[in-house]
C-alpha cells in the first residue's frame, strides 16, 4: 500500500536520555492538528506542521502524489470535507476595529484536491462578514456538494417569521442558515432565525429539521421541530440556559432528537409520541454521543469516569473499535472519521503516557498505516505514570482525580506536588496525554489533577454541587486532594498551577489558603470576579443568558461575596510567590485580569512575576509562546519549589 505520511517526522534515535526533553518539545503545537477522510474514502486531508508554518496536505490513497498547501503562520483549527473535491480548513485571524478593539474571527477556507485555496466561504456576503464564527452545520456530498453554514443576517419581519419577533422587536441581528458552494464560496439563505435562534440541525439532504433557541427574556432553552409541514413547533423546553447541554443531537433516519433526561437518554420523535429510553441508566455519569456524519445517526453513547466507556448502538462500528482497542491495549482508541462505506477509518490513539498518534485503517485490507505523531520530538521519552484515584472531600463528597508520578521515581520517595486544577470549570481532564502535566512530571514533580465538584462528566448532581462554590468547596476539594496523596507526594511542598478557571483556583489558593501552598502560578487566569462580570456585560449584555449562567455559577453574584472570593481583593493574605502568565490577545479571559492582580500584589509588596505572551490567545495556539510559558513556569518552580531538596 503506497501511502505517504503527511508529516515529516523528526528522526529521533536511541532510547530516552536521562535529561528530560526540552520545554520546546512539550510546548510545540501538535504536529497533527486534525485529519479528515473524503466521503468516498479515496483521500485523506491532514492539518499539520508548526504554528509558524501550518499546512494542509491532501493524499490520495495508493497514489504517491501529495499536494500541500502552505498556510504560513496561522491559527488552523480543523478540517472537514465538503463532498469529495473540496476540504474546508477552519482558520482564525485577528481584525482590528479602531485603535483599541480587536476581534478574533473564524472562517472556512475551501481547498481543492490539487492543494489550492479556492475561496473563503461567504467571503463577499455583506452580512456574514460580521459574524465572529462560521460553524459548518452540515454537508451534502452531492453532486453538487454544498456546505451549510451558520452566519449573521439582519432580523427582518415578514409573515413567514415567528410571531415572537413582533413581541421582541425587529431591529438587530440574528442567525441565518446559508447553503454554500465550496467551489465558489457563494451562498444563499435557506433559513432565517429570530432573536432567540442559535442554531439548526439538518437531515442528510441539508434540510433544517430542528431549530435550537434560547429565549432572550426567560433564558430557557427551546427545541423546535419541523416534521413534514413547514411550520415550526416547539417539542421541548428546558428550565434554563444550562439545560442546553441536555440536547444530544438529531437522528435523521429516526426523525427524532436525543435528550439526557434524568438518569436516562431518551429518543423523542419529531412527529410526537412517547419518549423512548435508549441504552442503560447513566448511573450518575454525564453522557456524550458519537454520530455518523454521513447517515446523521447516533452510533454510540459514551460515558465513563477514568476513561471513556462505549455503549455502541451501531454493531458494525463497535466491532471495528473493539478490534483496534485490542490491538492498542491500554490506550484510548478514537474512531475519528470514516468513509461513507465504512471501509476506511481515521484513527487516533493516545493515553496519559503516550502522545497522540494518527493512523489510516483500511478494513478491507486489514492494514494500519501511520499518518503522523502529534509530538514527534517526544518519541521514546520517559513519561510519568498516571493512576486514577478517588478521595472524600471534607463534606463526604467523593472526588475523582488523576495522579501522575515522575518517571524513574525511587521506591518510597515523595516528590513535591503540583496541584493542577482544570479550566471550565464545567469541564474535566480526560484519559489523554496532557502536555503540561507530563512536562511537570518529567521535571520531577507529582501532579494531581482533581475533578473537583462542578466538573462536567460525573452527573448533574456533582456538577450542580459546584454552584456558588468557586471560592468555597471547589477550593477545599483541592486541599483534601493534597491530604489524600500524602503517602505518595510531599504534602508540605506543594504548588498550585492552573489555566483559565484553573488559574483562578491557583490565585484563590494563594490568597484564601496561603498555608497550603509554597507557590502559585496562573495562566490566563481570573483574579477579580466583579471585573469578570463587568467584562461579560460589555460583550453580552447584563440581561443575557451567558451573564445569567455566570451569576448562577458564582452564587447570585452579590458584591460582598464577589470581593470575598476575588484573589485581587485578597492580596494582603498572600504569602507565597505568584507567577502570572497571560496572552495579550486573550478574548476569553481579558489580560486585564492578570494585570490587575500584578498591580495589586506589587502595591502590597508581595512577590510576583508577570509574563505577557505577545500575540497569544486564550488557547495557547502558538509554539513559541507555549514554550515561553513552560520555560517561565520551569524557572519559577526551580526557584520556589525545586524538585530536589
Amino acid at each position: 500500500m503506497r501511502f505517504i505520511s503527511a508529516v515529516a517526522l523528526a528522526a529521533i534515535a536511541g532510547a530516552a536520555h536521562a535529561a528530560p526533553p526540552p520545554a520546546s518539545a512539550f510546548g510545540r503545537v501538535p504536529a497533527v492538528a486534525d485529519t479528515a477522510i473524503s466521503p468516498d474514502g479515496r483521500r485523506v486531508a491532514l492539518l499539520g506542521g508548526t504554528s509558524e508554518q501550518r499546512f494542509v496536505s491532501i493524499a490520495t490513497i495508493d497514489d504517491p502524489n501529495m499536494p500541500v498547501l502552505s498556510l504560513g503562520e496561522a491559527e488552523a483549527i480543523s478540517l472537514r470535507w465538503a463532498g469529495n473535491d473540496h476540504v474546508l480548513a477552519r482558520m482564525a485571524y485577528w481584525k482590528s476595529d479602531g485603535p483599541r478593539l480587536a476581534y478574533r474571527f473564524e472562517r472556512n477556507v475551501s481547498i481543492n484536491t490539487q492543494g489550492q485555496a479556492v475561496t473563503r466561504l461567504l467571503e463577499g456576503d455583506a452580512f456574514a462578514q460580521y459574524g465572529l464564527q462560521q460553524p459548518v452545520l452540515g454537508v451534502v456530498a452531492g453532486p453538487p456538494a454544498n456546505a451549510f453554514v451558520l452566519a449573521l443576517a439582519p432580523i427582518e419581519a415578514n409573515s413567514g417569521m415567528d410571531t415572537r419577533i413582533k413581541r421582541k422587536g425587529t431591529d438587530g441581528w440574528g442567525v441565518a442558515l446559508m447553503k454554500v458552494d465550496p467551489a465558489t464560496g457563494k451562498g444563499m439563505r435557506v433559513e432565517r432565525g429570530d432573536s432567540d435562534t442559535v442554531s439548526w440541525a439538518l437531515n442528510a439532504a441539508g434540510e433544517a429539521k430542528v431549530r435550537l433557541d434560547v429565549d432572550e427574556l426567560t433564558h430557557k432553552f427551546e427545541i423546535y421541530a419541523r416534521s413534514g409541514a413547514r411550520a415550526w413547533t416547539q417539542i421541548w423546553q428546558g428550565p434554563n440556559y444550562e439545560s442546553r447541554r441536555q440536547y444530544l443531537g438529531y437522528s435523521a433516519p429516526e426523525d427524532a432528537i436525543y435528550l439526557a433526561i434524568g438518569d436516562r437518554i431518551v429518543r423523542k420523535p419529531l412527529a410526537g409520541g412517547p419518549d423512548q429510553p435508549v441504552g442503560q441508566p447513566l448511573n450518575g455519569v454525564s453522557p456524550n454521543m458519537i454520530w455518523d456524519p454521513h447517515r446523521i445517526a447516533p452510533v454510540a453513547i459514551v460515558g465513563g469516569t477514568e476513561r471513556p466507556l462505549y455503549n455502541w448502538l451501531d454493531a458494525e462500528l463497535g466491532a471495528t473499535h473493539a478490534a483496534l482497542s485490542k490491538a492498542f491495549k491500554g490506550k484510548e482508541v478514537t474512531l475519528w472519521e470514516w468513509s461513507t462505506d465504512r471501509t476506511r477509518f481515521i484513527v487516533r490513539v493516545a493515553s496519559p503516557s503516550s502522545p497522540g498518534v494518527w493512523y489510516l485503517f483500511d478494513k478491507s485490507r486489514k492494514e494500519l498505516s501511520p499518518l503522523g505523531e502529534e509530538y514527534p520530538e517526544l518519541k521514546d521519552a520517559a513519561f510519568g505514570q498516571t493512576s486514577w484515584i478517588t478521595y472524600k472531600a471534607r463534606d463526604g463528597l467523593e472526588i475523582p482525580a488523576y495522579l501522575t508520578l515522575p518517571p524513574g521515581l525511587t521506591a518510597g520517595a515523595k516528590p513535591p506536588l503540583i496541584v493542577l486544577p482544570h479550566g471550565g470549570p464545567t469541564s474535566r481532564d480526560g484519559y489523554e496525554f496532557d502536555y503540561l502535566a507530563q512536562f511537570l512530571a518529567t521535571r520531577g514533580y507529582a501532579v494531581l489533577q482533581p475533578q473537583f465538584r462542578g466538573s462536567w462528566g460525573f452527573g448533574d448532581a456533582f456538577e450542580q454541587a459546584g454552584a456558588g462554590e468557586w471560592g468555597g468547596k471547589m477550593q477545599t476539594d483541592l486541599l483534601d486532594g493534597i491530604a489524600a496523596v500524602a503517602d505518595k507526594a510531599d504534602a508540605s511542598r506543594v504548588c498550585v498551577v492552573g489555566a483559565s478557571f484553573g488559574g483562578y483556583a491557583a490565585l484563590a489558593g494563594a490568597t484564601m489558603h496561603p498555608e497550603a501552598y509554597k507557590c502559585a502560578a496562573s495562566v490566563s487566569g481570573i483574579s477579580d470576579l466583579g471585573l469578570m462580570l463587568e467584562q461579560q456585560w460589555r460583550t453580552s449584555g447584563d440581561d443575557s443568558a451567558k451573564v445569567g449562567e455566570l451569576r448562577a455559577m458564582l452564587g447570585a453574584a452579590e458584591k460582598g461575596k464577589l470581593n470575598a472570593t476575588s484573589p485581587a481583593q485578597l492580596v494582603t493574605k498572600a504569602t507565597a510567590p505568584i507567577l502570572l502568565v497571560h496572552g495579550d490577545q486573550d478574548t476569553v479571559v481579558a489580560p486585564q485580569q492578570s494585570q490587575v492582580m500584578a498591580n495589586a500584589l506589587k502595591a502590597a509588596g508581595k512577590p510576583v512575576d508577570y509574563v505577557v505572551l505577545a500575540g497569544e490567545n486564550h488557547y495557547m495556539t502558538r509554539s513559541a509562546t507555549r514554550t515561553q510559558m513552560l520555560q517561565a513556569l520551569d524557572t519559577f518552580l526551580a526557584k520556589h519549589l525545586p524538585a530536589t531538596n
